[in-house]
């Protein structure tokens, strides 16, 4: 059978041989942990403690406020040193929770305890994957609990687990689903708990035998969970691009996959569900890749929210390179850094470092309509001429010719030869609409 695909696409350098085969290690924090209460996409969650505070394992720090948001947990036991802006990913100031580590780790009661998930009602399922703080951990970090209660749940009929990990260098889901197969198979099961109609399709690249060898043989006694192998290609993951490579379904910017019948969640959001549902265990944790040509000792992390990037740096061994260039994420569509002094969160998968700029050493120059960012936009846009929109800052005409279906996946930019900045520019121009359209 083929593997499922979509028109458009690009399949840059992969890198993922500099870590793939580095098992996951625990990494404990040194320092203070900075806790962030703006770690998903809404409201940013309510401190529920203040400086002098004793914090368990487990503890509920941030409460979540508003029908978009989403709880913060204490990673650590200690005490509360500060409750203050500090420094994110996307380098802004935001409110923040310091605890100082006692490295005691004493849990709230019940932490860990085994629970019967087959007896729960979905309203409890919903309840406990709320007050665990699980977002959506493929980088977007949508509340899981809204993710998860559409409409009408009988009007699902896919449950899509994205473990095509299509970014260059990350392979923190790979070793997810190599490492945690029984806790990503059992955290699927209990959210077709919601979804009596739905079967479970887990989706992975073709450039990952092994998960997909270790995955056929754990599902060969499921009846509503099947893997389905798809191309690799650059932005596979993107939530509008998998859904039609496993459905054939088609969906644009005004839409959610519940529209269409589909949920999609990543593969560590699944094993997050079975931690909380199962195991009594909030979201307190993440797996990031160390990698690039800057970095010593290349490797795979668990690591502990509110861990400083810098610990992950120390982790590595340093840099063999002064790094010319810093990501938090994979280098298609994460962050730029401009500090190691940031916290690990919810959302983080990679931090890369590399020893050049490709991107600011190339001169910038006129389109040249040779049509290749036409040939590999997903969204079936035309970027060169969005781009002419974007200059003069025409929000008109850039929303005529459908430059809200851009899902900034950047692969315009990497194939444009004149090095033209258009994802970029798209950026801007999808911000300038949106907050017009919220006056």
């Amino acid at each position: 059978m083929a593997a499922g695909t979509f028109k458009g696409g690009i399949h840059p350098y992969e890198g993922k041989e500099l870590t793939k085969d580095k098992p996951t290690t625990l990494l404990l924090p040194k320092g203070d942990l900075v806790y962030p209460m703006s770690q998903h996409i809404g409201n940013p969650a309510k401190p529920i403690v203040a400086k002098g505070d004793k914090v368990l394992v487990g503890q509920k720090i941030g409460e979540a406020d508003g029908v978009v948001s989403a709880c913060i947990i204490s990673s650590v036991s200690g005490t509360v040193k500060a409750v203050e802006p500090r420094l994110n990913v996307a380098g802004t100031m935001v409110e923040s929770i310091v605890v100082e580590n006692d490295n005691a780790y004493t849990q709230v009661e019940g932490f860990g305890v085994e629970r019967d998930y087959e007896t729960l009602k979905k309203e409890q399922i919903r309840s406990i994957i709320k007050e665990a703080g699980i977002v959506g951990m493929g980088g977007a970090g949508f509340p899981t609990h809204i993710k998860l209660t559409p409409k009408d749940d009988s009007a699902i009929d896919y449950l899509i687990i994205n473990g095509s990990e299509c970014e260059p260098y990350l392979t923190s889901d790979y070793r997810m689903m190599l490492e945690e197969t029984n806790r990503l198979i059992k955290g699927i099961k209990i959210t077709l708990r919601l979804f009596e109609n739905a079967k479970a399709i887990i989706a992975v690249e073709d450039n990952k035998p092994e998960a997909i060898s270790m995955l056929t043989h754990a599902l060969r006694n499921e009846n509503r969970i099947e893997l389905k192998v798809i191309k690799t290609k650059y932005p596979q993951g993107a939530e509008r691009v998998l859904i039609y490579a496993i459905t054939g379904r088609k969906m644009n910017s005004t839409m959610l996959p519940s529209d269409i019948g589909c949920i999609v969640n990543n593969v560590d959001t699944m094993i997050s569900v079975c931690r909380a549902v199962a195991e009594n265990t909030p979201l307190i944790k993440r797996v990031v890749t160390v990698s690039g040509d800057a970095v010593k000792n290349q490797g795979n992390f668990i690591v502990l929210t509110g861990t400083n990037y810098s610990e992950l740096v120390e982790a590595v061994g340093g840099f063999s390179a002064k790094p010319a260039k810093l990501i938090s994420g994979g280098p298609m569509m994460g962050l730029a850094l401009y500090s190691l002094d940031i916290p690990v969160t919810k959302t983080s998968s990679a931090l890369l470092a590399f020893a050049s700029d490709e991107v600011a050493d190339m001169e910038e120059g006129p389109c040249i309509r040779c049509g290749r960012c036409v040939e590999v936009c997903p969204g079936r846009i035309v970027p060169q001429k969005l781009m002419e929109f974007a200059e003069r800052f025409d929000d008109k005409g850039f929303e005529g010719l459908n430059g809200m279906e851009c899902c900034e996946c950047g692969c315009c930019s990497y194939i444009c030869p004149a090095g033209r900045h258009l994802t970029q520019a798209f950026k801007q121009s999808k911000r300038s609409i949106l907050n017009e359209r919220k006056k």
